[in-house]
């Protein structure tokens, strides 16, 4: 009986988890759009205190869910989005360094990419030429 207990505690506990889960290519499917991510350059998530995890293939549909108010601004743990420098690789959505530009092609047409340093931003718009984007500029240009 003691050991049913613990291992119900244990699954709660592991439940209730607001730590990120890693986007699978191929599998998993957008929250807003419905489409597949497949995209390594591209994905994003936002987790929930709770836990709830939310994903998204493109930028425009992750802004898109965030400014719709179906989870509280004060109830998200984690705004994440995809290094585009380092595919596959988590950022934290306020601190990344973005980039709209008609050079790149996104999941869902957004032309954004974001970049985990400042150094990675400024080699791949030098060529783009795009305009520059903080985590404020994407929530208020996609409400």
């Amino acid at each position: 009986m003691r050991l049913i207990m613990i291992s119900l505690l244990l699954s709660f506990l592991v439940a209730c988890s607001s730590d990120p889960q890693p986007l699978q290519y191929g599998k998993d499917i957008c929250h807003t759009c419905k489409m597949t991510l497949m995209d390594k350059k591209f994905g994003s998530e936002i987790v929930t205190k709770k836990g709830k995890v939310y994903k998204f293939d493109d930028l425009n549909c992750m802004v898109n869910f965030y400014n719709s108010g179906y989870e509280g601004t004060d109830n998200i743990e984690h705004r994440l989005v995809i290094d585009f420098a380092n595919p596959e690789k988590f950022i934290d959505a306020e601190h990344a360094f973005f980039v709209k530009t008609d050079e790149i092609r996104t999941p869902m047409a957004s032309g954004i990419a974001a970049f985990g340093s400042e150094e990675d931003y400024s080699k791949f718009n030098k060529k783009w030429k795009g305009t520059s984007l903080s985590w404020g500029d994407l929530v208020t240009a996609f409400k």
